[in-house]
């Protein structure tokens, strides 16, 4: 393919191909280059995001287990934004509440933290998903999107090879082209997204799985102190 800035019909360049397409190929190249920025940010922003979470979870963690007061190290962290401070803070909450009055049923506290702290764990793993349902989207879309752009492109070349009845590599070549480049771009903005839709889920799947431990972690400690109490 000619990646000059030769713009005439005749041109294999990927810019010319786009402005000379049929109007319906353009709308297919344009919605699929759209797709791909789309993706790329989504892709930058979450693999910015999940990193900074995998690493603050490991300090949040580390931090709690040295913490040698649940209620000062709460203070401190209750405003946090990290998944597994919310999944603390949702322990914590539903522990101040349980054991507020002067009879404790203990088998109802427990079921109640592992309640809580499991709804936070699938909330806070719903928000770090939010965006990866558009990754799939695209990646299993966008070949179509770009096959019917190849399809309409190369019927479009056949109504103009019968009209003009030449059918010189000259004459086809260009509109040929330009439909392959539609099915090309449809790749190239679903290759990305079904790679990365994959990592992602699986250090999704990583976090979540961190956080029930965390979660379970928690619990037995409070089941712990639950026992101590008369």
């Amino acid at each position: 393919m000619n990646w000059s800035f030769d713009l005439s019909p005749n041109s294999t360049s990927p810019l010319a191909l786009l402005l000379h397409a049929d109007i319906v190929v353009q709308i297919v190249m344009g919605g699929l280059l759209i797709a791909s920025i789309w993706t790329w940010a989504i892709i930058i922003g979450s693999a910015g995001r999940l990193g900074n979470v995998r690493r603050t979870t490991a300090k949040f963690e580390s931090d709690f287990w040295k913490a040698d007061d649940i209620d000062a190290f709460y203070k401190r962290e209750a405003d946090s934004d990290l998944p597994v401070a919310k999944v603390f803070a949702a322990g914590v909450t539903e522990w101040r509440r349980s054991t507020a009055g002067g009879i404790v049923d203990r088998d109802g506290v427990r079921e109640r933290l592992a309640t809580a702290m499991g709804s936070a764990v699938a909330a806070e793993t719903d928000k770090l998903a939010d965006r990866l349902n558009i990754l799939a989207t695209v990646g299993s879309v966008a070949p179509f999107v770009g096959l019917f752009g190849t399809v309409w492109g190369i019927m479009t070349t056949f109504t103009a090879i019968a009209a003009q009845q030449n059918t010189s590599l000259v004459t086809v070549g260009p509109g040929i082209a330009e439909a392959l480049f539609a099915t090309a771009i449809g790749l190239f903005a679903a290759i990305p997204a079904v790679i990365a839709y994959n990592r992602f889920s699986h250090r999704v799947n990583q976090i979540e799985a961190r956080l029930n431990r965390f979660a379970d972690g928690f619990h037995s400690t409070l089941s712990r102190q639950l026992e101590a109490k008369r």
